[in-house]
């Protein structure tokens, strides 16, 4: 009698394998995607975490009150500070060497000519000085000279000086008198015999060092 064999065969051993540079990309694949959704994980819970650090922020924020207005005081500030300088640039403007425009006199006085007295007003106080307004009354304009001397002449040699003097402006004669004319002459100023007299003129403005 025959043996007959009952048992399914095996066709396994008749399936091929897959090539190896495709399983190869199969499984590339698959690293990428998982590489590529972990990535896509990690940043969309970096931005959360961004989001929610903008949101306390503006919370924070929305808290703190608004800052209160200028006042007018401070806008008024510019303008003051402006009004400040130009003053100040005015005052130094017209200020006045004193010890320069003194020296300057001293050196043109005549040797035959003695001063008695010597006023002096700065440019700026002059037109609004009570007391230049009262001199100004009696001829003054801001320098007046008054001093002894033997002539006429001298009178005139130093008002001539006195016009190129660098500080001093507008001189003129206000009065020369003899102390022998008239009752009581020159009001005991000078020496009997000699003449009195009076020069006038104005400090010029800015005149300093």
């Amino acid at each position: 009698m025959r043996a007959v064999n009952l048992l399914p065969r095996d066709d396994a051993s008749g399936k091929k394998a897959l090539p190896l540079p495709v399983l190869a990309g199969c499984v590339g694949t698959v690293l990428v995607s998982a590489l590529i959704a972990v990535m896509f994980l990690s940043a969309s819970a970096g931005v959360a975490s961004k989001r929610r650090a903008l949101a306390q922020v503006q919370a924070q924020l929305a808290v703190i009150p608004a800052p209160a207005p200028p006042s007018p005081v401070v806008k008024q500030l510019p303008k003051e500070r402006q009004t400040r300088v130009t003053a100040l640039a005015t005052a130094l403007g017209q200020r006045v060497a004193w010890d320069r425009l003194l020296r300057e006199v001293s050196q043109v006085v005549p040797s035959d000519v003695w001063l008695v007295t010597l006023n002096a007003l700065a440019p700026s106080l002059a037109p609004v000085s009570t007391a230049a307004a009262a001199t100004a009354s009696s001829g003054a304009q801001g320098f007046e000279v008054t001093g002894c001397t033997y002539s006429q002449d001298s009178v005139a040699r130093f008002l001539a000086r006195l016009t190129v003097v660098p500080d001093l402006t507008g001189m003129t004669l206000g009065k020369s008198a003899s102390t022998d004319a008239g009752a009581g002459g020159g009001g005991g100023v000078c020496p009997a015999g000699m003449f009195t007299f009076t020069l006038q003129g104005s400090v010029k403005s800015g005149s300093a060092s």
